[in-house]
């Protein structure tokens, strides 16, 4: 039996609309009546990217309730860390720490090899994806080329300078999910994908051309999952869509010293919270607000996007001198009649 700790979060408190600038409160959680039947205790869960920030997290939460964990990320000392702080959590017998370049699709299929040699299911597959060296719309080619790499397809490994950047958090998403999907889908339990996204392969805010386009890549990659899943006669397997509001990791800066997290920001745990809190509802799309930004609020920015193309308006016209304007007046309106 893997100890549980009694501090384990079965739900998250969800803040109410426009609740001002609360955080989202994790020091008094609220634990539901009812198990998920994949997220709980005795199951498996991956997560790739797990060395720090959100897939870290995610790891340190599975482990509060009680989940066998396996864990991979390229950074093999952090990755060991990880696994020394889940080892006390769950015991060692519990914890599988293989360091994982899973651009590399043959380190993918040793990882897939040894999480079923050691336990014979993955319940929780968690994809944790993400660079975001610039590149624009003619220029940066050679870290378009990385961005795609690295985010969605993972064909080669990332360049040297960009496995030195702490930032840098790995995760290729098709490998991991070529060579997994095939396997939960004859388990005989359920199971559960979840992909990072980001609000950018959404809202496609200009500046970074090559991350929002590697991000929308993954936004439809992940329905496109989901539909294949639900059309399967008898599938037990579901995919969602993890899509971050602004997260503190607390990763060190050039400096050695951990920053503050600013008040706009929510950190790692209270995003992972929120997360599992959506995928126990069966949501697909998980939008995670933050202090600065409601839910709303992105809300209203999606609709605004997709009446660019309803209505004819110019690409990107939130951003748009013309547009400007009335985006602003659109967005007043569509809050006061929220409140």
């Amino acid at each position: 039996m893997i100890p549980s700790d009694s501090r384990s979060r079965n739900g998250s408190p969800l803040r109410p609309a426009f609740s001002g600038v609360a955080s989202y409160k994790v020091d008094q959680p609220t634990v539901g009546e009812e198990l998920h039947p994949v997220i709980h205790a005795g199951r498996v869960a991956l997560v790739t990217g797990a060395a720090s920030g959100i897939g870290r997290a995610a790891a340190l939460e599975f482990a509060r309730l009680g989940l066998k964990i396996a864990i991979a990320d390229v950074n093999v000392a952090a990755l060991e860390s990880t696994g020394k702080q889940l080892a006390t959590m769950v015991g060692a017998a519990n914890v599988l720490v293989v360091p994982t370049d899973v651009a590399q699709l043959e380190q993918v299929v040793r990882l897939r090899d040894k999480v079923y040699e050691a336990w014979g299911e993955v319940a929780v597959l968690m994809n944790n994806a993400g660079i975001g060296p610039k590149g624009t719309s003619w220029g940066g080619i050679e870290n378009w080329r990385s961005v795609f790499d690295v985010n969605l397809f993972g064909c080669v490994s990332p360049p040297p300078l960009l496995l030195a950047d702490p930032y840098a958090r790995t995760g290729r998403i098709v490998n991991v999910q070529q060579m997994f999907v095939p396997s939960m889908l004859h388990q005989e339990n359920q199971a559960v994908i979840i992909n990072t996204g980001s609000k950018q392969g959404i809202t496609n805010p200009p500046g970074n051309a090559a991350y929002n386009a590697s991000k929308a890549a993954v936004k439809s990659l992940t329905e496109g999952l989901a539909h294949e899943l639900r059309e399967r006669p008898d599938s037990n397997v579901t995919a969602h869509l993890f899509i971050p509001g602004w997260t503190f990791t607390g990763m060190t800066g050039a400096s050695g010293l951990a920053p503050a997290k600013p008040a706009g920001a929510w950190s790692a745990e209270e995003t992972v919270l929120y997360m599992l809190d959506r995928v126990r509802s069966g949501d697909f799309y998980i939008l995670v607000p933050d202090n600065d930004t409601k839910r709303e609020v992105d809300q209203l920015r999606i609709m605004w996007g997709a009446a660019d193309i309803a209505e004819g308006r110019p690409a990107l016209s939130r951003w748009h001198k013309d547009y400007k304007a009335l985006f602003e007046e659109y967005m007043r309106d569509g809050l006061a009649q929220l409140e």
